[in-house]
């Protein structure tokens, strides 16, 4: 289950538990055919069309195929990577004017022995609180599909 928070119209603060080790949940936002799998949601984000440099100033970037054949471009920059329990990085779409970062997401896991406690935060204020509701609502069922992988694994 998703705990949302709606607290600031100009971000996103969702938390999820998985029944899933720490490493694996960690894994899966840092292998590309993982992330591919569950960010994508309904949308195919083709492997081969994706990078993946986890380090600190390392580049991500991937596609989503949207029904109608358009594409959905995503990219960022990893800003603060410390196995398995942070991940920090910029997240631009072709919402956000060239040049700029976009919004910048957090990611906390918290070892609970065989379970997993996510905390998500995305800030920025490029979007507005319509969008972030959008994107709010997009993030809960990438993680219904994150929750998804991880039990499989």
């Amino acid at each position: 289950m998703t705990e949302s928070s709606r607290e600031d119209p100009h971000g996103i603060a969702l938390n999820r538990t998985f029944d899933a080790r720490r490493e694996l949940v960690y894994e899966a936002w840092t292998t590309p055919a993982h992330f591919a799998y569950w960010f994508g949601g309904e949308l195919p984000v083709p492997v081969e069309r994706m990078t993946m440099d986890v380090r600190p100033g390392g580049v991500w970037s991937l596609v989503m195929l949207a029904p109608d054949g358009g594409e959905l471009p995503f990219s960022g920059i990893y800003r603060e990577v410390a196995p398995p329990e942070h991940l920090e990085f910029t997240l631009t779409d072709d919402a956000v004017p060239r040049g700029e970062e976009g919004e910048l997401v957090r990611v906390w896991l918290t070892d609970l022995g065989d379970r997993t406690e996510m905390a998500f935060r995305q800030v920025g204020g490029h979007l507005g609180a319509e969008q972030y509701q959008q994107a709010e609502a997009g993030w809960a069922g990438f993680f219904d599909r994150l929750g998804e992988l991880l039990a499989r694994a």
